[in-house]
C-alpha cells in the first residue's frame, strides 16, 4: 500500500472511531504526542489530551454526532476532506444552551501526517450556520 493510500485509511479510521464513535483510545492511536489542531474560530488545541476534551465537548453537545466524509484528496503527507456533520443539540455548544434541534453543518479539514500519525490539523466549518440553526443569531441571507 502506498503512503498516500495508508494516510487516507488512517484519516478515515480516525474520523469514524474518534469523532463518530467517541472512542478516545483512537485519539491516542492516531494522533502524535505533539499534535496541534488549528481553527480560525478557536484557540489552537495542543496534544492528545486537548483533542480528547474537544471530542468530549462535541459529543456532549451532540450525543449523536456524525461526520460524513463527502470527498477526500490525499497527496504525500497531506490529506484533505470535505465533511457534513449532523447531530441533535443536547448540551451546551458555543455558549448556546441545549435546544433539542437537529442541525447540519459543513466544513473542510487538512491533516498532515508523519510516520502514520496525524501531527497537525486545520479545520474550517460553517460556525455561523450552526449558530443560525440553533437560534442563537438571526438567519443571515445575502440579497
Amino acid at each position: 500500500m502506498s503512503q498516500t493510500a495508508e494516510n487516507t485509511d488512517i484519516v478515515r479510521h480516525f474520523v469514524n472511531q474518534a469523532l463518530n464513535d467517541g472512542n478516545l483510545n483512537a485519539v491516542d492511536r492516531y494522533l502524535a504526542e505533539d499534535f496541534v489542531r488549528h481553527d480560525p474560530t478557536a484557540p489552537d488545541i495542543h496534544g492528545r489530551d486537548g483533542y480528547k476534551e474537544f471530542v468530549e465537548m462535541n459529543r456532549t453537545a451532540f450525543p449523536d454526532y456524525h461526520e460524513t466524509i463527502e470527498s477526500m484528496i490525499s497527496e504525500g503527507d497531506t490529506v484533505m476532506y470535505r465533511w457534513t456533520f449532523r447531530g441533535t443539540h443536547r448540551g451546551e455548544f458555543l455558549g448556546v444552551e441545549p435546544t433539542g434541534k437537529e442541525i447540519e453543518a459543513t466544513g473542510m479539514v487538512e491533516m498532515r501526517l508523519e510516520d502514520c500519525e496525524i501531527v497537525e490539523l486545520w479545520d474550517n466549518f460553517d460556525a455561523l450556520g450552526v449558530l443560525e440553526q440553533l437560534g442563537a443569531i438571526p438567519e443571515q441571507r445575502l440579497q
